[in-house]
């Protein structure tokens, strides 16, 4: 008997060790799901139970649901979430007191009055459709929230800018220039002391109530760090980030921010929402850079929404080192009105979003940006319509590979080892 179970004993060694060494790397890669501006899906106007043809917040539940079924707990690769402003779409009142007794007044602005009133419908449906979809990721993986204009109590058209007579949709100056005040709504929502923050380890520090935020995650043999600012930061949120950058010295770091590239890549922002245009104590994307972003030589990775389009940027920070620069904003896609029969449809986005695939296996890093929806259940490159659907509304001035070049590159993270060291082995 004792020989028998010997020489099954060495036939089940045999067999394990002709097995295929298991790749031991194989957690060094893993990604980032970034999610730009769901106000549309989130719209109230967009759902069922005001006349619409569907509920546009499925769209954006199939985000979640999607990032949910490949986060690292339930057996993917999805380490962080990242969403860049403008979760929902209205407002809630018509200036913010702070604005008011600061002297600021609103111009009457027929767009706005039509499109984006302020409604109680925001506490009602807005707000609770995107904390049903976060609802999904909770407890599964970290996620940062960084709030865009429409996330504020307020927007309003600045009196000293009022929209031209008639509305030129060629020229965004025509709507006059928006400002925007009060986070009530959004620190009661997604602030530090709600029920998506409150006593997470990895929520790590605060500003503004939770306007501005940081979170750390371990991935790919790292500790990474992400920073989320406010719409068009204001100084003191530079300060603040910096010093929460000093106390995580020397971690790779990714900043979201809402209204940073425009869809040529340039640093600047929005035309009809140019906040720092119409008050010095708030920022701008070109402060942004020369203020916190090139001066921290830690921050690696920016990304932004906002300005409807895809744009990328590479520059060289005071180090000399490189800082990737990505925008993805898709509300104004409408292809799925199109498949519902709307007629004219209504941009919703269609899906879209952004998965980041880092690569830290070889001994240059890459990052493998994707474009995908859950809606279509493709990636861009895989979905033969897709310039087709897109390219002449967003950059006609492509050809079709060149455009699909702007939803599917890699970027090689050539000074990332440098800077940031070789990491720690796998687990």
């Amino acid at each position: 008997m004792l020989k028998f179970f010997r020489r099954a004993g060495a036939m089940v060694l045999a067999l394990l060790l002709a097995l295929p060494a298991p790749a031991v790397s194989a957690g060094r890669n893993f990604t980032i799901a970034v999610i730009p501006d769901t106000q549309t899906y989130a719209n109230f106007r967009h759902q069922k139970a005001e006349g619409f043809p569907f509920d546009a917040a499925d769209l954006m539940k199939q985000q979640f649901d999607y990032i949910a079924a490949h986060s690292a707990p339930r057996g993917g690769d999805i380490r962080f979430v990242a969403h860049v402003g403008d979760v929902w779409e209205h407002a809630t009142i018509a200036i913010d007191p702070a604005h008011v007794a600061r002297g600021f007044k609103a111009a009457p602005n027929p767009f706005l009055a039509k499109y984006f009133a302020p409604t109680t419908k925001v506490g009602t449906v807005e707000i609770p459709l995107a904390e049903e979809a976060f609802d999904k990721i909770a407890g599964l993986v970290p996620f940062g929230i960084a709030p865009g204009n429409h996330d504020y109590d307020a927007m309003w058209t600045d009196i000293r800018y009022p929209p031209f007579p008639v509305v030129d949709p060629a020229n965004k100056r025509s709507l006059g220039v928006q400002h925007v005040g009060g986070l009530r709504s959004f620190r009661s929502t997604f602030g530090d002391r709600s029920r998506f923050f409150a006593g997470k380890p990895w929520y790590v520090a605060s500003h503004d109530g939770g306007a501005d935020s940081a979170q750390i995650f371990e991935a790919g043999g790292y500790r990474f760090l992400h920073i989320a600012l406010q719409f068009n930061a204001p100084r003191s949120s530079l300060r603040w980030a910096a010093a929460v950058l000093r106390r995580y010295r020397g971690w790779p770091t990714i900043l979201s921010t809402h209204d940073y590239l425009t869809p040529l890549g340039e640093r600047g922002s929005d035309p009809a929402m140019d906040a720092h245009g119409i008050d010095p104590k708030d920022g701008s994307p070109q402060i942004l850079w020369d203020e916190l972003i090139s001066r921290h030589d830690q921050i690696f990775l920016v990304l932004c929404g906002h300005q409807s389009g895809e744009a990328r940027r590479r520059d060289k920070n005071a180090f000399g080192h490189d800082v990737d620069q990505l925008l993805a904003d898709y509300q104004d896609r409408h292809q799925a009105s199109i498949d519902a029969g709307l007629t004219p449809p209504p941009p919703l986005g269609d899906g879209w979003m952004r998965l980041l695939g880092f690569d830290m296996d070889a001994a240059v890093p890459t990052i493998r940006v994707r474009t995908y929806s859950p809606h279509y259940g493709k990636d861009s490159r895989a979905l033969a319509t897709y310039a087709a659907w897109y390219k002449a509304a967003e950059r006609p001035d492509l050809t079709d590979a060149q455009f699909l070049d702007q939803s599917d590159f890699v970027l090689s993270l050539d000074d990332f080892r440098q800077r940031f060291g070789p990491g720690r082995s796998a687990p």
